[in-house]
């Protein structure tokens, strides 16, 4: 068993607190933030997996609390008030949601982003029940690359502070404005806004994606499986389809965002 351990290291002028103690309280704490989406969401906070992901925290604003580092590795210049704390390889394994730990993690505050009064963007993707954690992190980053101004999550999607979600967003969530919302809520923001809600779904009288005017929308993507609910599609103002072959049922969530970002970006 491992016993208390907790002193102060300095490399350079970089202050870094040693703790050997898998029962820190620090430990366990990170330890439940990363297992537990209710605790994630009562503490305010959420892990970061990387050195990418700090270096992004670093760089597009994330708010810090504390940076986690096994003793090989250089930390960057932190800003002033981040606790830092080098543990043991062991320790880290513990700790990481990876399977290969990358020696380095990060917690940082759940930004508060209330709704806004309207928008003033042009390429917004509303996500109704995209529940793997994976995709999710991958349509925020698309929607980066793709120059989409905002993402909505509603009830029964992954949370995107899951360290999965975190994780395949490759940054994109320091960087691309997110909401959690009801679809009531959503709708009423968009058509105050004057953004045309459009629904992906293969049915009859569908449009293709091809003909659409994209120039200002935002798209609403279901899951793979079930596709949007009848909820959802009773507040779209029309529906698209991505034309594919007969044999195909559906795309995967996150390929049929790309394809629907694609295509708005030829305006771009």
């Amino acid at each position: 068993m491992l016993l208390w351990a907790r002193c102060i290291i300095s490399r350079g002028e970089c202050v870094i607190e040693l703790i050997t103690s898998r029962k820190n309280p620090l430990i366990v704490h990170v330890r439940k933030l990363v297992m537990s989406a209710k605790y994630r969401q009562e503490q305010g906070a959420f892990v970061c997996d990387g050195p990418k992901l700090l270096q992004e925290a670093l760089q597009y604003g994330g708010i810090l609390q504390t940076v986690i580092c096994t003793p090989e590795i250089k930390l960057p210049e932190l800003p002033d008030g981040v606790r830092a704390v080098s543990v043991p390889t062991d320790v880290m394994g513990t700790l990481s949601p990876s399977k290969t730990p990358q020696g380095v993690l990060c917690v940082c505050a759940i930004p508060r982003r209330p709704l806004p009064r309207v928008l003033d963007g042009r390429r917004y993707l509303v996500l109704d029940g995209v529940q793997d954690p994976g995709n999710v992190g991958t349509i925020l980053r698309t929607a980066d690359a793709f120059g989409a101004d905002g993402v909505f999550l509603l009830p029964d999607c992954a949370s995107l502070w899951n360290p999965r979600t975190v994780r395949a967003t490759m940054g994109a969530v320091f960087r691309v404005p997110t909401w959690d919302a009801a679809p009531e809520e959503v709708s009423e923001l968009l058509r105050r806004s004057g953004v045309p809600l459009y629904g992906a779904a293969l049915r009859p009288g569908a449009a293709d994606v091809r003909e659409v005017s994209l120039s200002r929308f935002a798209a609403a993507i279901g899951s793979e499986g079930n596709g949007l609910s009848e909820a959802v599609l009773s507040l779209c103002d029309g529906v698209f389809r991505i034309p594919m072959r007969a044999r195909c049922e559906s795309l995967n969530a996150a390929i049929a965002a790309a394809v629907v970002l694609w295509e708005s970006a030829r305006d771009m």
